[in-house]
């Protein structure tokens, strides 16, 4: 018996090890996963850092985007979408921002704007000039974005979705926060059906807008993503309109 005691007690001892180095190799294998990204396109990014329209900074795990003068006393903090590096954003607020408005872009833990744990007064602190403020973000970044607008009404005027939908109806009965849905009609990931399904978690009167032709990936500017449409317009042609509708929305 002793013996058959000890040679079960070795045997639970391995297979605790061994479900231990399998749960190790899961969360490296994980963190590694998170951490292959889409990078910033070169070329609109150094545009970006030539335009003496904007100011660009990089601080407390944010990217702070405001204009050179003229700003306005509203801003927008925004979400990436998963994997994203936040920089590949610079490009698609460009215009927004030399327009007057102030942009915190988020560089959450992991890439993954889900994992993102802290208030949102970390991030509209770097802009205390800044008296409103709206949220958004991108894709999974759209999912965290509506999170806050839900659990900091009192911090949150508005809500900008691109691409991207809330994970439940929490804000369908808000008649507190403004909301604009921008989706694209060639995308392969936030399809023109799944934003037309999820139109029902958001408030009455939200603002819903389709850039025609355009894609997932050009709402920012990261190349091509594995599943996505086949763009019809151009990414100037998109940025153009991301501004127009941004612009109208947060200076409306």
């Amino acid at each position: 018996m002793p013996g058959r005691t000890g040679r079960a007690r070795r045997i639970v001892g391995i297979g605790g090890a061994a479900i231990g180095a399998l749960l190790v190799l899961a969360v490296v294998a994980f963190v590694v996963w998170a951490n292959l990204t889409y990078p910033a396109e070169r070329g609109p990014l150094e545009s970006v850092a030539q335009d003496e329209r904007v100011t660009v900074t990089e601080r407390d795990g944010a990217i702070v985007m405001s204009p050179s003068q003229g700003a306005e006393t509203s801003g927008l903090v925004f979400f990436a979408g998963a994997k994203v590096e936040p920089e590949a954003y610079q490009a698609t607020f460009r215009e927004t921002v030399a327009a007057g408005q102030t942009v915190v872009i988020v560089q959450s833990f992991l890439n993954l704007p889900l994992f993102e744990t802290r208030p949102l007064s970390d991030f509209t602190s770097l802009a205390p000039e800044i008296e409103t403020w709206a949220v958004g973000g991108h894709s999974m970044g759209g999912v965290k974005a509506c999170m806050f607008a839900e659990s900091e009404p009192e911090d949150v005027t508005a809500l900008v979705l691109f691409a991207s939908y809330c994970a439940d109806d929490a804000l369908a009965g808000r008649d507190d926060v403004d909301v604009l849905s921008l989706s694209a009609t060639n995308d392969g990931l936030a399809t023109p059906e799944k934003i037309e399904a999820s139109a029902v978690d958001l408030p009455d009167g939200t603002r819903f807008e389709a850039i025609a032709g355009a894609v997932h990936a050009q709402f920012g500017a990261y190349g091509e993503q594995p599943g996505d449409g086949t763009p019809t317009i151009s990414d100037d042609r998109a940025r153009a309109e991301i501004t127009e509708a941004l612009v109208g929305f947060l200076g409306g």
